[in-house]
């Protein structure tokens, strides 16, 4: 069975640019407002502690027009962030665990090692309502740890994938094919990010037919910069077909 994949955009980077001159240029509002009304079906942030790109008062502002789905990324051991999700109440939350000053994800939950932790978390964003998902790598035992956390979803982290795709696609797909399987089997709803392109994406789609969303940010941004805002998140939106 071929789900229809979903594509959240990821708006970091529009962040990232305005804060390297203050102002607000680009508007990171606007560029969540483009970003639905280009054919995205999510918007995606991650609020960081020391605000260094998406600030919590964009998050407050993101959530007003969001027409489609809205998904928050970040590390649920800083209170900061779990009072803006709780606040803001986004159709999903992603636990990362990030340390502090990390520059991006790269790793995914130990999920046997935090069980009873992320147990405790899940259960008070689920009870709020928001769907979780939590931040994994393509290791069938840390899938199989997810779903004893009473998570609903988890997110593939792809790094490995896309850093192998060009040496051997289909050495570098196979755990990720494994772990979503596992997923499946366990009843879990499947998300995947992190260094995903359009050189690798199609293919990973293609070998995990059934995966629910893809959360994009850092290469949908760069190519944008040659191949404009619409026509990139159109592109992007092809490979997932």
């Amino acid at each position: 069975m071929n789900t229809v994949t979903k594509l959240s955009v990821n708006i970091n980077k529009f962040a990232t640019l305005r804060n390297s001159r203050g102002g607000n240029n680009p508007d990171v509002v606007k560029a969540a407002k483009d970003a639905q009304l280009f054919g995205a079906d999510g918007v995606t942030v991650h609020p960081r502690p020391d605000e260094r790109h998406i600030r919590y008062s964009d998050v407050r502002e993101i959530k007003k027009i969001i027409t489609t789905e809205f998904n928050i990324e970040g590390n649920c051991t800083e209170q900061k962030f779990t009072d803006l999700v709780l606040e803001t109440r986004p159709h999903q939350v992603t636990l990362v665990p990030d340390a502090l000053d990390q520059l991006t994800s790269n790793h995914g939950w130990n999920t046997i090692e935090h069980k009873t932790y992320l147990q405790e978390m899940i259960s008070i964003f689920k009870n709020a309502g928001i769907r979780v998902s939590i931040f994994v790598d393509p290791v069938t035992e840390m899938v199989e740890g997810a779903a004893a956390t009473g998570t609903d979803r988890i997110e593939l982290y792809t790094e490995a994938y896309a850093a192998h795709f060009a040496t051997d696609k289909h050495k570098a797909v196979a755990p990720y094919v494994a772990a979503a399987e596992k997923a499946k089997e366990l009843g879990l709803g499947l998300n995947a990010g992190h260094d995903l392109d359009l050189d690798n994406l199609q293919f990973f789609k293609q070998q995990i037919s059934w995966l629910d969303e893809v959360s994009i940010g850092h290469a949908i941004v760069c190519d944008a910069l040659y191949l404009g805002f619409q026509n990139t998140i159109q592109m992007y939106k092809r490979q997932l077909l």
